[in-house]
């Protein structure tokens, strides 16, 4: 509900009448010199930068978040079972999705006290609110990415040794942080296809012994596959290795 507001109420100041802010006397673009010696700008131009935020989220969903790692994980589990398009693209979207949320919840809290709630209460401004919302999920993308896919980056990029963390740039961090949840899903999505793989052998073996090689191996082995997948409850073991082997 928390971040369902923080979307909503940008998106409620942006669809108010233009009149309005000038009956109020309120220009529609400017930008005042702070006392800090930067420049403080107007409230449309926040909203208009928040807006465009908005449409990263995409974007953001993939690249930081868990959603790419447990996306590649299911699509692997369908292939081992054999089951084509069941469950279809939309459900392996949708549990993705949820997955993802309840794994990045804690790091959504975080976010929402330290940057959204204080910059919605106008305590900060919006490039102080920016930097707050960034720490949470540097964190979390820290959690997860390989030392040696950072120096790997880190050197095509040309970049010097980083002393710490708040050293290495999000240029740097994303592409490394990709990189480390490709390996990682497919390391899970093979411990998770060798045996789905040994029913398909032994299927196979035993029909070619039979002298029954016009019969699809396949078509034999995935009745076998769904029961020995259904006995060990799959989807929960699935699911439960995915959220554990994320360090939050």
């Amino acid at each position: 509900m928390k971040t369902l507001l923080a979307i909503v109420a940008p998106l409620m100041l942006l669809l108010m009448p233009e009149t309005a802010l000038a009956q109020a006397g309120i220009p529609l673009v400017s930008v005042q010199p702070s006392a800090a010696g930067g420049n403080d700008y107007s409230m449309s131009i926040q909203i208009l930068l928040l807006m465009t935020l908005l449409t990263l989220i995409p974007a953001a969903l993939i690249t930081m978040t868990s959603f790419t790692r447990i996306l590649i994980v299911l699509a692997i589990l369908r292939q081992a079972l054999g089951t084509a398009q069941t469950p279809s693209n939309q459900i392996i979207l949708g549990l993705s999705l949820f997955l993802s949320l309840f794994i990045m919840a804690p790091v959504f809290e975080t976010a929402w006290v330290t940057a959204l709630q204080p910059y919605m209460n106008e305590t900060v401004g919006f490039s102080e609110a920016l930097d707050a919302a960034k720490i949470p999920f540097r964190e979390f993308m820290f959690g997860q990415t390989r030392e040696t896919d950072l120096l790997l980056f880190a050197e095509l990029g040309g970049y010097e040794p980083f002393n710490t963390r708040d050293d290495v740039p999000m240029v740097v961090l994303l592409p490394s942080f990709l990189t480390s949840e490709l390996k990682t899903a497919f390391q899970i999505g093979f411990l998770m296809f060798v045996p789905f793989l040994i029913i398909d052998l032994v299927v196979a073996a035993v029909l070619m012994s039979m002298g029954m090689m016009m019969l699809s191996p396949m078509l034999i082995s995935l009745p076998f596959k769904l029961m020995l997948f259904v006995l060990i409850d799959g989807w929960s073991l699935i699911a439960a290795t995915l959220v554990t082997s994320f360090t939050v």
